[in-house]
């Protein structure tokens, strides 16, 4: 079943949201080349913790931290270390912000100092994607609408979606219903209705769709090596446009 959120409750993720937005700020001034991706996330657990919320993530099915910072062919999940971060990496960064029993989750890509033009094309074509993706999510669309305007985008430009890993719901729990892919064809799946709240994420790889898992069983790298983009808003389903709560950031 998928939820309808009413004003109260989507006030309340505002809230949460509101939360998150300030998390991702704090993460624009500190990134720099020379700073370990444990530092990150202890900063982003400090500041969360501050505001008298939880960071979602930490201990969400065994995950040890509080952000997923994944670096160049780390699609997501990747966990935070003493690793430096370097001039020509790309970072993922995803914060999820639980805050009166309601959640918030978004995601963006960091560019450490110099990267080749085609990196730079891959993060801008995944932030793209996911403005043409949340342009779909209206009242009376199809949840698949959302998919499939993402996937042709992104292979228009010459890139890949990944196909193992999804957007979903989310409120009340991190990871509600439904299941959202990042590809599929239109006008298929549920009838969209005012008030469903979507973490809308596309995940996008340079070279071909298909991923690996690491030992440590967390994070998700390309099969290739290539390298990956990721950006995420939650967002509100209204009749003519979306609310993207996690605008700001």
């Amino acid at each position: 079943m998928i939820n309808i959120r009413s004003p109260r409750e989507i006030e309340l993720l505002r809230n949460s949201s509101k939360i998150l937005i300030e998390t991702f700020r704090l993460v624009d001034d500190l990134i720099e080349p020379g700073i370990d991706t444990k530092t990150i996330n202890k900063e982003i657990d400090r500041y969360i913790r501050s505001k008298g919320a939880k960071p979602a993530f930490k201990g969400y099915r065994g995950f040890p931290a509080s952000a997923c910072i994944s670096i160049d062919d780390e699609v997501v999940h990747g966990v935070p270390s003493k690793r430096k971060l370097i001039p020509g990496q790309i970072v993922g960064i995803d914060i999820g912000v639980e805050y009166n029993d309601y959640f918030s989750d978004a995601a963006k890509t960091y560019v450490i100092g110099e990267i080749p033009l085609i990196t730079k094309k891959l993060i801008d074509i995944t932030k793209e994607s996911l403005n043409i993706g949340i342009q779909q999510a209206v009242a009376g669309n199809r949840l698949s609408d959302i998919s499939h305007a993402i996937q042709k985008y992104v292979e228009s430009a010459g890139f890949s979606v990944v196909m193992d890993l999804v957007g979903h719901g989310i409120g009340r729990e991190l990871h509600e219903e439904p299941q959202l892919p990042n590809y599929g064809k239109a006008n298929r799946g549920p009838r969209l209705k005012e008030g469903m709240v979507l973490a809308i994420e596309p995940m996008v790889n340079m070279g071909g769709y298909k991923v690996i898992f690491e030992k440590d069983k967390w994070t998700v790298r390309t099969a290739d090596g290539s390298p990956s983009a990721h950006f995420e808003h939650t967002v509100v389903v209204k009749n003519g446009s979306a609310e993207i709560l996690t605008m700001g950031r």
